[in-house]
């Protein structure tokens, strides 16, 4: 019993080191592709501990010990703080580099949160351009992602239109081109379009109406090139 306390404890100690290292690789990697990231984040460092110490000035003028204290609060909360915009500008860099690959979409979508409901599989795929279109459900209504070439996609989002309102009539439907066009949404950007579109929907028609679109299915296997499962993975460790 003891051994395999003492085993348990070193595979534990062993996890920590992989993981700090993981961390340092993938923001070496940002930093390499991102010239601007240590930059924003060696700023957000020092704008959280410059605040911690003016607060400390005006408040508790000449206190010496309060200094130390709020200088410490200060570096670790500003070490947090670098490290949330590394983090941001980390997956910006990943989807940067996914960016035109079949299936990328679907790995920014498998991330949305804030009352969104999206999956990673694509409603509907051309087998021969391997053009897809992704489908997320949330405050904006039904959101149609399209995925390829701007002409061709526009025949699958059309299509896919009819089949929605078919199922959930009322409901609105937008589209987001993905596309190889200079008007297209870029793939870093996806999650953030998503985001500020105009509010139409509450929680409960939200829920009713991606009850209604699960009849459409969305089982249809990303055609090869990532495996978005991954980056999924990436940023949810």
């Amino acid at each position: 019993m003891a051994k395999d306390t003492k085993n348990s404890k070193t595979k534990k100690t062993a996890k920590a080191p992989g993981q700090i290292s993981q961390m340092w690789t993938v923001y070496k990697m940002t930093a390499q592709q991102d010239k601007t990231s240590v930059l924003w984040a060696a700023l957000a460092f020092i704008i959280i501990l410059g605040g911690f110490i003016a607060f400390d000035a005006v408040t508790f003028p000449g206190n010496v010990v309060n200094l130390v204290i709020f200088s410490i609060m200060g570096a670790m909360f500003g070490i947090i703080g670098a490290m949330v915009v590394m983090g941001r500008k980390a997956e910006r860099a990943a989807y940067s580099r996914i960016a035109g690959q079949m299936g990328a979409v679907g790995a920014v979508l498998a991330n949305i949160r804030k009352g969104w409901r999206a999956a990673e599989m694509p409603v509907a795929v051309n087998p021969r351009s391997q053009d897809a279109v992704y489908r997320a459900i949330g405050p904006a209504g039904v959101v149609l992602v399209g995925e390829g070439t701007r002409s061709r996609v526009k025949v699958l989002l059309e299509d896919e239109r009819r089949k929605v309102s078919r199922v959930a009539p009322g409901a609105p439907v937008e589209f987001v081109y993905v596309t190889n066009d200079a008007e297209a949404t870029a793939l870093p950007d996806l999650s953030k379009t998503l985001y500020k579109m105009k509010k139409t929907l509450n929680r409960a028609e939200i829920s009713v109406v991606a009850k209604r679109l699960e009849s459409l299915g969305m089982n249809i296997p990303i055609p090869k090139g990532i495996d978005p499962t991954k980056l999924g993975k990436m940023r949810r460790g």
